[in-house]
């Protein structure tokens, strides 16, 4: 067998004839592996490739084998694309399952290379380029109003075998994109490899076990050729057609229309680096998957405002917990949901302004009140407290807290019904609570012991859903669809919580422990509007500085 190996760890370069004078052609076969970088995006995916030209065979797998992607070209009639990928069901906890989408006349199935054709591009010359003496090549293209730079670096080995030959081999690809309707950047990506492989690919490579049957996925649709084949939008010639037609669902779904052109192309970009975000985190083998929801074109600094919390860090004058936490702990149940006896309202959305706060408050509020008087559910105004409580420190749509809203209650000696003072705006109004009947007084309010789950629990089944604050500032967050939301990067901290919420109740998944989570950004976020947020570790800080008040 025919073998040789090219390792980037090798010495590169020899320095006499190191400069090519025409671009690198690929071997027909080929293993690499390397890393896929989206800085707007904030990805960094490994990835792991074989690609048969012979054969008309590809695979590639991501994040160390959680999903493996085949693409098979000459399987008749129009070839067949293969994805093994973890799912969980009610029974079953990531199941390693095939998916099969075949190809069609109009779509046929590619071999997918990971290296870009570079037949067009032009040697710039030679440089020291990551510990290498490489050769650079590039390629511009213009598209309407968009100017795509691609270029390569490339070193060079002498062959074992052949000692006269030298076989390129590839150190990073590189697109960056400008936008003259925007006047900026449009995209920015770039693949590192960090070994290549010319060998002879076994077949049991491209080949699934006998035990592992396909079933066919639902489709087929731009978007699903996209997920079985993540990395052709990245490889030039690269296609993005996928993302044209999410982009079209997605303002469709949601009756968007931009003012301008220029508005349309902004949009359109941001949406693309987050579906690739989605796209990827998906591809992790998570306890939780991402969606294109309604914010899938909104920016970090517009998905911050609409979190609007912040701790002042002074004392809030609650009350300390009652409870005898080891004397009540052994009595709880093991799964508890406040929606099943109708102590909550349907979710809202409280748009561009960032009064979460209010909408955990008046939801504890109206849980407590449904407690106290029989089962009587009554929608409260959240925006009454975005108007009226400024004197006791919240800040209407630019933050707030709970416990500044339970002191202007305990002032007022309640708050108006949403039928009596009028519905939500999503912005500061006037305060116009004169002359109106207040309801659902309060004489004072709770801490819960801060961090113990236990006292969570007791507070939420005694005192009805609990005012929580958490940090939604992950990406994730913002994206999240359904699962089980652990997130590594979330903070716990008093002064690091940044969104307030709803808890409504708890159970179990799979061994996971869960709070439930009614959020505030419509029912096209997470599952309905609701999340389970683990409850390992106190991610995210669901028991940070939970509250409940006195009736």
């Amino acid at each position: 067998m025919h073998f040789a190996v090219f390792l980037l760890l090798a010495l590169c370069g020899f320095s006499a004839d190191v400069l090519a004078t025409k671009p690198p052609k690929w071997d027909e076969t080929y293993i690499t592996k390397g890393t896929l970088y989206i800085p707007y995006a904030e990805i960094a995916e490994p990835f792991y490739a074989w690609y048969d030209k012979t054969t008309k065979r590809s695979r590639i797998d991501y994040y160390g084998g959680m999903v493996k992607t085949y693409q098979l070209a000459s399987v008749m009639p129009y070839g067949t694309s293969l994805k093994l990928a973890p799912i969980t069901t009610d029974e079953e906890l990531n199941k390693v399952t095939c998916l099969q989408l075949n190809g069609t006349a109009e779509n046929r199935v590619q071999i997918q290379t990971i290296l870009p054709d570079a037949r067009n591009f032009t040697l710039l010359g030679t440089e020291s380029f990551l510990g290498f003496t490489c050769d650079k090549f590039r390629l511009e293209e213009v598209i309407g109003e968009k100017r795509n730079v691609y270029t390569l670096w490339v070193r060079y080995k002498k062959s074992p075998h052949y000692p006269a030959a030298r076989q390129p081999i590839p150190v990073r690809y590189e697109m960056r994109g400008y936008n003259t309707l925007l006047g900026s950047h449009f995209d920015h990506y770039f693949l590192d490899y960090d070994s290549y492989e010319h060998d002879d690919i076994p077949n049991e490579v491209f080949e699934l076990d006998d035990n592992m049957p396909c079933v066919a996925f639902p489709g087929p649709g731009a978007g699903h050729y996209a997920t079985f084949n993540p990395m052709q939008e990245f490889v030039h010639p690269a296609k993005d057609e996928h993302v044209e037609h999410s982009f079209n669902h997605f303002k469709a779904k949601h009756g968007i229309k931009y003012k301008t052109d220029k508005e349309h192309e902004y949009r359109k970009n941001i949406f693309r680096q987050n579906l690739r975000f989605i796209h990827s985190k998906n591809r992790a083998r998570l306890s939780y998957t991402l969606a294109a929801n309604h914010l899938a074109d909104k920016t970090e600094e517009e998905l911050r405002a609409r979190r609007g919390f912040k701790s002042s860090g002074i004392y809030n004058t609650g009350k300390p917990f009652p409870y005898n936490i080891e004397k009540l702990k052994d009595d709880l149940p093991d799964q508890y949901d406040w929606r099943l006896y109708g102590a909550v309202t349907p979710v809202k959305d409280q748009s561009v302004c960032g009064s979460c706060w209010s909408f955990g408050t008046i939801g504890h509020i109206e849980g407590a009140y449904f407690l106290k008087n029989g089962g009587n559910l009554v929608r409260l105004s959240q925006q009454a407290l975005i108007d009226c409580s400024w004197q006791y420190g919240n800040n209407g749509c630019d933050g707030g807290e709970d416990f500044r809203a339970y002191q202007w209650m305990m002032k007022m000696g309640g708050v108006p019904t949403e039928e009596d003072y009028g519905p939500y705006m999503g912005q500061d109004g006037y305060c116009h609570v004169q002359n109106l009947t207040l309801v659902a007084p309060i004489t004072g309010f709770v801490n819960v012991t801060s961090g113990d789950s236990n006292a969570f629990k007791i507070a939420l089944l005694k005192h009805g859903p609990l005012s929580v604050a958490i940090d939604a500032s992950p990406r994730s967050f913002s994206f999240y669809a359904h699962g089980v939301y652990y997130e590594p990067e979330c903070k716990n901290g008093l002064d690091e919580l940044d969104h307030a919420v709803l808890a409504v109740g708890y159970g179990t998944i799979q061994g996971e422990d869960y709070w439930l989570v009614k959020n505030s950004w419509s029912t096209y976020w997470g599952n309905d509007g609701y999340i389970l947020m683990s409850a390992r570790k106190n991610n995210c800080g669901v028991m940070t500085m939970p509250t409940y008040v006195e009736m």
